[in-house]
C-alpha cells in the first residue's frame, strides 16, 4: 500500500514540476509588446512592397482587385494599429480624462470579432496578435496573387512614394474605378444599343467621392482615346429644359478632335432625385446626338436612379476609419517620414478621426499642414475642427459639417469676439473664372487664419482639384455675431 501511495505521490509531484515549468517557459517564450510591434513593422512593409507593385501594374481582373481590396485593408488596419501605439507611447493621443476607441473592421482573413481598443478595457497584447495573425495569414494566401500580378503589364508611370501616386488615382476606389472603364470600353453587341446607349448610375452620400470617381475615369487616357467628346450636365442644366436646349446645354470636358466625331460619353451630377419626365428628356436628346457606341453616366445621391440603369449600380461607401486615416496622414506628410514626428502625427490622427472621412475636409486641411509644419500651427488647425463640430452639435444636434447640409458656423483661430464666419454654400469654378473673381475672395489659409475682416458676403477659395480641367471649389460665406455659449 506504501509503495502504491508513494508512486502516487511521485506521480503528482512530477506533474506539478512539469505544468510550472510550462508556465514558466511560455511566460518567458511569450513576445513584449515592443517585439510584437516590430514584427508588426517587418510584415507591414512585405505587404506594401505587394500593394505597391500592384498598383504600377494594369489590373483588369476583377477578383484580383477584390483580392487586392482585401490586401489594402489589411495594410490600413496594421498601419492605423501601429500609428495609434507609436501615438499612446509618447502621451499626445489623448488626455488623461478622455476615453478613446478605435474600432477596426473584419478581416476576411481571420474571422475574429470585430475589436474594440480603447485605452482601459482592450488588451493591448491581444490587438496586437490578431493584427498581426491576420496580416500573416494574408500575406501566405498572396503567393498565387503575385504570381498572376508578375503577368500583368507595368503602367508607364512608376511611382517612387505614395504620395506622388495619389496624384494620378482614386484611392481606395481602384475595384470601382476599373469597373466604370471596363464599362466604358465594352463594345455593345445588343443589336439595340446604338438607339438606347447603356447607362451606369453612381449612387453614394454626400462627399463619398462621386465626382472625382468620374473626373479619374474621365481624365484615363483609354476613355480619352475612346470617346470622341465627354459631355456633362449638372441639376441645373436639366431643369426645365426642352429637347432642343438639351442638346446645346452640356459642357465640353474633352473633345478628340482627330476622331472627327462619333462615340460621346455623357456624365450627369445630380444633387437630388431625377423625374422620370427629365430622364425621358435627357435620354431622348442623347439617342438624337450622339453616335453608335456612346455611353451615360450619371452619379446621384438618390438610389432612385438605379431603376432607369441598363446594368448594376456601382454603390460608394465611406471609407474605413483606418483607411481614411492612411490616405489623411500620405497627403499630410508627403516624402516624409510621419514616425520620425510623433507629436505631428498624434495631431493629425486626431484631426483625421473628427473630419470623419470627409475628403473635402482632407483636401484643404492637408494642404495647411503640409505648408505649415510646426506643432503649434497643427494644435490651432486641430482646435478650429473642434469648434466647428462643437457648433454644429449646439446649432443642429449632429456633427457633419463637412457636408455642408446645413450652414457652417467657424470662428478664427484664437479669436474670442461673438463674430463667426458662416459657409452658406459651396460651387465649383473653372481657373478662368477664379481669377475673374471679385476683391472679396480670399484663401483658406485666411479665412481660418487670417487677421482681415471680410465685409458682407465674400467667397473663400477652399482648394483646387488636381485633375484637369482643374476646377476650383468655393466657398460662399457671411459674417453673423452669435450669442457667447
Amino acid at each position: 500500500m506504501e509503495v502504491i501511495f508513494s508512486a502516487v505521490m511521485n506521480e503528482l509531484v512530477s506533474r506539478s514540476i512539469s505544468f510550472l515549468v510550462d508556465i514558466y517557459l511560455k511566460q518567458k517564450a511569450a513576445p513584449t509588446k515592443e517585439e510584437r510591434l516590430r514584427s508588426l513593422q517587418r510584415l507591414l512593409l512585405r505587404l506594401r512592397v505587394i500593394v505597391d507593385e500592384a498598383d504600377g501594374r494594369l489590373i483588369t481582373n476583377q477578383a484580383m482587385l477584390h483580392q487586392l481590396s482585401i490586401l489594402k485593408k489589411e495594410m490600413y488596419k496594421g498601419y492605423y494599429t501601429l500609428d495609434v501605439f507609436s501615438c499612446r507611447a509618447h502621451g499626445e493621443d489623448v488626455k488623461k480624462d478622455r476615453k478613446v476607441h478605435y474600432f477596426f473592421a473584419h478581416s476576411e482573413f481571420n474571422p475574429a470579432k470585430r475589436v474594440c481598443f480603447c485605452n482601459e478595457d482592450a488588451s493591448q497584447a491581444e490587438l496586437l496578435e490578431q493584427v498581426l495573425g491576420s496580416i500573416r495569414d494574408i500575406i501566405k494566401d498572396m503567393s498565387e496573387f503575385v504570381m498572376l500580378l508578375c503577368k500583368s503589364p507595368r503602367l508607364n508611370r512608376q511611382p517612387y512614394n505614395m504620395y506622388l501616386l495619389l496624384g494620378k488615382c482614386m484611392f481606395g476606389r481602384q475595384m470601382e474605378m476599373e469597373h466604370i472603364i471596363n464599362f466604358l470600353l465594352q463594345a455593345e453587341r445588343a443589336p439595340d444599343a446604338a438607339e438606347n446607349p447603356p447607362f451606369l448610375p453612381i449612387i453614394g452620400p454626400m462627399g463619398v467621392g462621386k465626382s472625382t470617381l468620374i473626373e479619374h475615369a474621365c481624365d484615363n487616357e483609354r476613355v480619352r482615346n475612346h470617346f470622341y467628346q465627354i459631355l456633362c450636365f449638372s441639376d441645373d442644366d436639366l431643369k426645365g429644359a426642352t429637347l432642343e436646349i438639351l442638346r446645346d446645354r452640356g459642357r465640353i470636358e474633352h473633345q478628340n478632335r482627330g476622331m472627327g466625331g462619333g462615340r460621346t460619353l455623357i456624365v450627369v451630377e445630380l444633387l437630388s432625385d431625377i423625374e422620370r419626365n427629365v430622364w425621358k428628356r435627357l435620354y431622348s436628346a442623347a439617342r438624337s446626338h450622339i453616335g453608335s457606341g456612346s455611353k451615360i453616366i450619371i452619379a446621384s445621391r438618390s438610389d432612385m436612379i438605379a431603376r432607369f440603369g441598363t446594368t448594376q449600380p456601382i454603390r460608394l461607401q465611406c471609407l474605413s476609419q483606418e483607411a481614411y486615416w492612411y490616405f489623411f496622414k500620405v497627403c499630410t506628410f508627403g516624402s516624409t517620414n510621419s514616425e520620425d514626428h510623433p507629436k505631428l502625427t498624434a495631431v493629425a490622427m486626431d484631426m483625421a478621426r473628427l473630419l470623419n472621412g470627409c475628403f473635402m475636409g482632407a483636401a484643404i486641411f492637408t494642404g495647411l499642414l503640409k505648408a505649415n509644419f510646426n506643432i503649434c500651427f497643427w494644435n490651432m488647425a486641430l482646435s478650429i475642427i473642434r469648434n466647428i463640430n462643437r457648433k454644429q452639435v449646439l446649432m443642429y444636434g449632429v456633427a457633419e459639417p463637412w457636408q455642408l447640409a446645413e450652414p457652417v458656423y467657424v470662428r478664427r483661430a484664437n479669436k474670442t469676439s461673438s463674430e463667426w464666419f458662416v459657409i452658406f454654400a459651396d460651387c465649383q469654378t473653372s481657373s478662368a473664372e477664379t481669377e475673374a473673381e471679385d476683391p472679396e475672395t480670399i484663401s483658406v489659409h485666411d479665412f481660418y487664419f487670417g487677421n482681415v475682416r471680410p465685409r458682407g458676403n465674400f467667397k473663400v477659395h477652399a482648394w483646387t482639384s488636381h485633375l484637369p480641367p482643374h476646377y476650383n471649389y468655393m466657398f460662399h460665406c457671411r459674417i453673423e455675431a452669435l450669442p457667447e455659449e
